[in-house]
C-alpha cells in the first residue's frame, strides 16, 4: 500500500521545510531557530505546544476523535553536527561549521507531516504526543528532556523513533526487536609526564612513548579480556600531544569511544582501561587520569512495539520492504534512554544514496518524508483506534 495520500499531497511543503531546516543547521542546545519553527507550524496547525523542555525542545499534545487515555509518543531528533558540508545543493548549510549530516532535518519534517496530518483528520482515540529533541549527538539531549519530567509532564504509554539509512534501498524499513544499537562511553585520558629537549630524551618522562604505550595496552582488551561472543569496539580518535620538532612535550592526550551491546561489557571495560593506566603510570612514573563518561545506554526494542513496527510498515511501503535486522547496529542513539523509561521502538527508513551519515558529503533524499510521515501517523491511527 502507498504512503497516505493526504501526506502525498503536501509533500512539497514537507520538502520545502526540510531544505530551510537543512540551510540552517544547529548544534545541541542551540536549535533556537529549528526549534522556533516547529513550535510555529504546531500552533498553526492546531496542536497544543510547550517549549523549553530540557532546553531547547519542544513538545506537542494532540488529542483524537475519541475519550480513550491512550497516549502514544513519537520523537524525533533537532541538532545538526559540527562539521563542514561538501556538497553543491542548492540547499546546503549556509553556517560554516555546522551540518544537517545525520539527517535530522529530515527527521524534524517528518514528524511535523505526522503533526499536520493528524491535526488535520484526528482519527485516533487517545492522545499523540509529539517529541521534538535537541542534542541527539552525544550531548545528551534526551537525558535533558527526561531530567526535565518529559514523561512526567506527558505520560506515555509508548513512543517510537526512526532514522534514515542510507544503507537500506529507498522505502526500506528495518526494525530489529532486542538488542538494536550499542551503549557507547567516551573517553579522556591525560598523560602527565616530564619535557625535555628532543635530542635529550634520558631528561624526560616522555608522555608520547607512553600514550603509543597506553593506547597498544587497550586494543589488547576487546581482543584478550571481553568474551569473543560479545560484540564490543575500543576506538581511539584523538591524540594530542607536541608542538614543536625538537621538544618532548610534558602532556599527552588521548580520546576515543567504547561502544557494547552488554552494561556489563562496558563495565569490564571501563575496569580494564583504568587499571592499564594505573599501571603504565607506575611503571613510567607519570600520572596519568582516565575520564570516561556514559554518553549512550543501550538501544533496546521492546517486542510488542517492534511487531507494531512492521506491521504498519508492510502497509506503507509493503511487507516486502520490511526488513527484521539479524545484526543489531554498532552505532549508538539517544533514544535508548527514552525506550528505558517507555516501552517503544526505533526503525530505519531506506533512501536513495549511499553516502554514509557523518560524511561531508552526505545527503538525505526528500522522496523517505512522506514515507516516515505515514508511518508515524498510521502508528498512531492503528495503536490508538477509533471505535467502529
Amino acid at each position: 500500500m502507498p504512503t497516505i495520500d493526504r501526506i502525498q499531497e503536501f509533500a512539497d511543503d514537507l520538502t520545502a521545510i526540510r531544505r530551510d531546516l537543512h540551510m540552517h543547521p544547529e548544534i545541541g542546545f542551540e536549535e533556537h531557530r529549528t526549534s522556533g519553527i516547529v513550535a510555529e507550524k504546531l500552533t498553526q496547525w492546531g496542536v497544543e505546544v510547550h517549549k523549553g523542555i530540557g532546553g531547547t525542545g519542544v513538545v506537542g499534545v494532540l488529542k483524537g476523535k475519541g475519550s480513550g487515555n491512550k497516549r502514544i509518543g513519537l520523537r524525533a531528533d533537532m541538532d545538526a553536527l559540527p562539521m563542514e558540508e561538501n556538497t553543491n545543493l542548492a540547499w546546503r548549510s549556509t553556517i560554516p561549521g555546522r551540518f544537517h549530516g545525520c539527517g535530522h532535518d529530515g527527521h524534524t519534517t517528518m514528524l511535523l507531516g505526522t503533526a499536520r496530518y493528524l491535526a488535520e483528520t484526528r482519527n485516533f482515540d487517545g492522545t499523540a504526543i509529539f517529541i521534538f529533541q535537541p542534542a541527539e549527538e552525544g550531548l545528551g539531549g534526551a537525558r535533558a528532556m527526561i531530567k526535565d519530567e518529559l514523561f512526567k509532564r506527558f505520560p506515555c504509554d509508548e513512543v517510537y523513533g526512526l532514522h534514515n539509512a542510507p544503507d537500506l534501498d529507498h522505502g526500506q524499513i528495518a526494525i530489529l526487536p532486542g538488542p538494536a544499537m550499542a551503549g557507547a562511553d567516551f573517553f579522556d585520558i591525560v598523560i602527565t609526564g616530564y619535557g625535555a629537549h628532543g635530542a635529550m630524551p634520558e631528561k624526560s618522562k616522555d608522555p608520547v612513548v607512553i600514550a603509543m604505550t597506553l593506547g597498544q595496552a587497550i586494543q589488547s582488551i576487546v581482543s584478550r579480556n571481553v568474551d569473543p561472543l560479545q560484540a564490543a569496539v575500543i576506538s581511539i580518535t584523538q591524540i594530542h600531544a607536541g608542538s614543536a620538532y625538537n621538544v618532548i612535550p610534558g602532556e599527552a592526550r588521548l580520546a576515543g569511544t567504547v561502544r557494547a551491546f552488554s552494561d556489563d561489557v562496558r563495565k569490564q571495560i571501563r575496569h580494564r582501561m583504568k587499571t592499564l593506566a594505573a599501571g603504565i603510570a607506575a611503571a613510567f612514573e607519570v600520572e596519568i587520569k582516565v575520564d570516561m563518561r556514559d554518553i549512550f545506554s543501550v538501544l533496546v526494542n521492546h517486542p510488542e512495539n517492534s511487531k507494531a513496527v512492521e506491521n504498519v510498515a508492510a502497509t506503507v511501503v509493503g511487507k516486502e520492504n520490511v526488513i527484521t535486522r539479524s545484526e543489531p547496529k554498532m552505532g549508538s542513539e539517544d533514544f535508548a534512554d527514552m525506550l528505558q523509561a517507555v516501552p517503544g521502538a526505533y526503525f530505519w527508513v531506506g533512501h536513495d544514496g549511499s553516502v554514509p551519515v557523518h560524511n561531508p558529503g552526505y545527503w538525505l533524499d526528500d522522496k523517505i518524508l512522506p514515507i516516515g510521515s505515514s508511518v508515524f501517523s498510521r502508528l498512531i491511527e492503528t495503536r490508538m483506534p477509533l471505535s467502529a
